[in-house]
């Protein structure tokens, strides 16, 4: 059986002790406030810190700097990828020079005189031939000469209409899209540049920095914890003979180690599933260690200066 529960059950008697048997025991617990781990977005150097531990924090101020030239240069990276998908949809919706399409005219009025000159000498073998003066194979080229021109024009006829008709939609579509996707990431590299500086979510306390200036956090790592709320709240063990008798918003008195003025506070809430026993002893001796934890924010404007992790017992208010 492991030694902490019956350490748990000694405190329990010890603080019980010189009690009334008729009146319902005192709960024991710690002094808690409601903590904010802040994570580091990436894996950077820590360049400076902006505040020390102990120290009061607005909503939004600065807390530490993270060494931002890495993402600076992606940042640099993906602007001027938006600079080139911009620049391309703007070249299709524009759609061809002035100068392209007159070359691509020229082009047509060069292949129709080819296709016009290689029909014309095609009529004059295919005559010679009839009167059989040229062999067949000079008609044969002179044909094939002809039916090549006749395509050469076809084609330069389909360039011509492909640069006067404009850019097809999906073609503009794809480009749209592209630019999207180039600023849809330069957007999230700006954010990830911003959150290298490192600010408050809200109000609080600092608790803890666990790293210094040099250290390089791992991605996620908790960098700053702070302490939140107005006040601290009581968090109680109630053992399984008292729960019955524990509702929430039950008026407690607080006392808090080395402080001689109790607190009032209501229960503001209480764990459903038992701790420091196993779930499954239910019945039997190992019933009376269970304990379901409960919390009770401490009133009056003194607790706020109270430190976190300090013992305390609560006494019910006898109505």
């Amino acid at each position: 059986m492991p030694i902490k529960p019956y350490l748990s059950l000694l405190l329990m008697l010890a603080f019980l002790s010189g009690y009334d048997a008729n009146d319902p025991p005192p709960l024991l617990g710690t002094l808690e406030w409601d903590r904010i781990g802040i994570p580091a977005e990436a894996s950077e150097t820590i360049l400076n810190w902006q505040v020390a531990e102990g120290d009061q924090v607005a909503a939004g101020q600065l807390l530490l700097q993270l060494d931002p030239r890495r993402l600076d240069a992606q940042v640099a990276q993906a602007s001027a990828e938006v600079a080139q998908a911009q620049a391309r949809l703007v070249e299709l919706s524009n759609g061809a020079r002035s100068e392209v399409i007159d070359a691509a005219q020229a082009s047509l009025v060069r292949a129709r005189a080819d296709a016009t000159a290689a029909a014309q000498n095609f009529q004059r073998i295919d005559a010679l031939y009839q009167r059989k003066q040229v062999a067949i194979a000079e008609l044969d080229r002179a044909r094939a000469s002809r039916d090549e021109s006749a395509a050469a024009v076809s084609n330069a006829d389909a360039q011509l209409r492909e640069l006067t008709n404009g850019t097809r939609p999906e073609q503009l579509a794809q480009a749209s899209a592209a630019l999207q996707a180039a600023n849809s990431r330069l957007e999230q590299l700006q954010l990830n540049r911003q959150h290298l500086d490192v600010r408050a979510p809200r109000a609080g306390r600092v608790d803890a920095l666990p790293f210094r200036v040099g250290d390089q956090p791992p991605l996620h790592a908790e960098v700053v914890s702070l302490l939140v709320g107005e006040a601290p709240y009581a968090r109680l063990f109630v053992p399984a003979s008292q729960r019955t008798r524990l509702a929430i918003g039950d008026a407690l008195k607080i006392t808090v180690e080395s402080i001689a003025t109790p607190f009032d506070g209501k229960v503001r809430s209480i764990a459903s599933d038992p701790s420091f026993t196993p779930y499954y002893a239910l019945t039997g001796e190992d019933a009376s260690r269970l304990v379901y934890r409960a919390e009770v924010p401490l009133e009056g404007s003194s607790a706020s200066q109270l430190p976190a992790g300090l013992p305390l017992k609560a006494e019910f208010v006898k109505p």
